[in-house]
């Protein structure tokens, strides 16, 4: 991907009329955006595996409750056998992609091996899959009214619980997602 554009460490955030089921009521943090388009990974979907299920398919092992016990998430629709670690600090991992001055994406797996090992990052998301927006797509939706936009914290991405992710980012920039309509115009 090109260099990023503003909406790099941002959060998407699915408007109430957002239809899509891979995107209703969901919340993304854009890790890329530019005129090749956007990437980002989804921070509130709960997927059926757990850590320890991801290391047994790697051929790891943990005896950390902690880790073997850390949720999954659906990252996105797109390529969802994927597996991408959202961190912070930044580290220096095999193949990690600094999203800002503290939080990088990894797509490597040293990074599992260490957090198998208790000495991972200090706040971490596994995903699975990844959210991908062609050329001028996210443009489009925005213009559309298909998502809001709101500055990544470290708290919501890390210590907000996934069930209030949704309205807790809309309250970022003061917005109760509950007072609005389902449907958009365009005067």
């Amino acid at each position: 991907m090109s260099a990023a554009s503003p909406l790099a460490n941002q959060l998407l955030i699915a408007m109430p009329g957002l239809r899509d089921p891979n995107f209703a009521r969901g919340v993304t943090f854009l890790c890329q955006h530019g005129e090749d388009g956007a990437m980002g990974i989804m921070i509130n979907r709960l997927s059926e595996y757990r850590l320890g299920d991801v290391l047994a398919q790697m051929s790891l092992h943990s005896e950390l409750p902690e880790v073997i016990d850390a949720p999954v998430l659906i990252g996105g629709p797109v390529q969802p056998e994927r597996g991408f670690v959202l961190h912070t600090p930044a580290g220096a991992w095999e193949s990690s992609f600094a999203i800002s001055g503290t939080i990088s994406v990894t797509t490597s797996r040293d990074i599992l091996v260490a957090m198998a090992a208790g000495n991972g990052p200090r706040h971490a998301i596994v995903a699975l899959g990844y959210s991908g927006w062609s050329p001028g797509q996210l443009e489009q939706e925005l213009v559309d009214n298909h998502w809001l936009t709101a500055p990544a914290t470290e708290a919501l991405l890390f210590e907000t619980p996934l069930d209030e992710r949704w309205q807790a980012a809309a309250d970022l920039v003061g917005v109760n997602l509950s007072r609005l309509a389902s449907h958009a115009g365009h005067a």
